[in-house]
């Protein structure tokens, strides 16, 4: 079978809704990253409570606390990176299965599809899965770094080298998070198709609220305007 004779398995509704996906997770993605000045994204601005942080640190004694924050953090990653291994193994023992869940999907009457078209879909979730896997690993692995230079900073703030080496481990901090933010937008797109094997239109609407949930959440939630009155009171 040639990639035309599966392309024509779907409907052209399929593809605008996958269109409207990718779309949806790449353009959201780069709002986040690249904001507008006058409407900042809540993980823009725990940048620089990132790098406040590692300025205290400097003159913290002892800095057990700081070590850990950092271990929470690599907690963090460390399980949505395990979930997302168990996900992606789940994922690849349906594609075995497919016949098994074509049949049930045709018993509730939500479609009659060949299996090759239910092991694209379940394909595309593992992909996404897998990107997120890789960017909760590398999180990890940079959290690992932030620690390490995190004890290479000087306990003498008037030592030349403590406040570089504290805006080096504030920006792999930073670089960490990042990582680990994009894995947690690749896992609620994975989520979103997951609405595909119920049709296009399933996917268009799962894609419409979960681009709206993370929109809101760093653009119009609670903790922003808290962590927006918090920048305020300190600049006053």
């Amino acid at each position: 079978m040639t990639w035309i004779d599966r392309a024509a398995l779907f409907a052209p509704l399929d593809f605008a809704a996958i269109t409207l996906m990718m779309g949806a997770w790449l353009c959201l993605g780069w709002m986040i990253e690249n904001p507008s000045p006058k409407k900042r994204s809540v993980a823009l601005m725990m940048d620089e409570y990132r790098r406040d942080w590692m300025r205290e640190m400097v003159t913290r004694q002892p800095r057990m606390f700081d070590a850990q924050v950092v271990a929470t953090m690599r907690q963090g990653s460390t399980f949505f990176a395990s979930t997302t291994m168990i996900a992606i193994g789940g994922g690849l023992a349906l594609l075995g299965n497919t016949e098994r869940l074509a049949g049930v999907a045709s018993d509730l009457a939500i479609g009659s599809f060949p299996a090759l078209v239910w092991e694209i879909k379940i394909l595309a979730v593992v992909l996404l899965l897998a990107n997120a896997f890789l960017k909760y690993v590398w999180a990890h692995r940079l959290f690992g770094y932030c620690a390490v230079l995190m004890a290479a900073v000087p306990n003498e703030p008037e030592n030349p080298i403590a406040y570089p080496r504290a805006t080096q481990s504030a920006e792999i901090c930073v670089t960490a998070a990042r990582s680990f933010n994009r894995g947690l937008r690749s896992t609620y797109f994975a989520l979103a198709l997951l609405a595909w094997f119920l049709g296009p239109l399933a996917l268009i609407v799962g894609t419409v609220i979960t681009a709206g949930l993370l929109y809101r959440r760093e653009f119009a939630s609670q903790s922003r305007a808290i962590l927006m009155a918090q920048v305020g009171n300190t600049q006053s």
